[in-house]
């Protein structure tokens, strides 16, 4: 039993990582394509990317700054929650503070992941 918790908590720290990469890491798609069929010209290297009209670039600079701080903040929470998960015995339950630790660095992602969307 105290296993499948360990593992089910370091399975979600897995995901939680993974979904992170997922947000930072630039895309590498080839090119998109749109509901008609026809190529996306958005994922045109050689193209500027283009933004809303209504957004302004210091809107955009100032998204991307406080996308980069709650990055951080995950990491450092997902860097605490694999300390804890290491010094804890393979024998002992883990701790509400562990589930509770999880559940914001869940919450967290969401929420860059909601941010990066825009």
């Amino acid at each position: 039993m105290n296993h499948t918790r360990r593992g089910l908590l370091t399975a979600s720290l897995s995901a939680f990582l993974g979904s992170l990469l997922a947000i930072v890491a630039p895309a590498q798609n080839t090119g998109r394509r749109r509901p008609d069929g026809s190529q996306d010209a958005s994922n045109d290297e050689n193209k500027p990317a283009t933004f809303p009209p209504n957004a302004s670039k210091t809107m955009l600079e100032e998204r991307q700054k406080n996308i980069r701080k709650e990055v951080q903040k995950l990491y450092g929470l997902a860097s605490e929650l694999k300390n804890e998960v290491e010094k804890t015995d393979a024998t002992t339950v883990l701790s509400l503070a562990m589930v509770r630790k999880a559940e914001e660095i869940e919450h967290l992602a969401k929420q860059i992941r909601d941010h990066a969307k825009g």
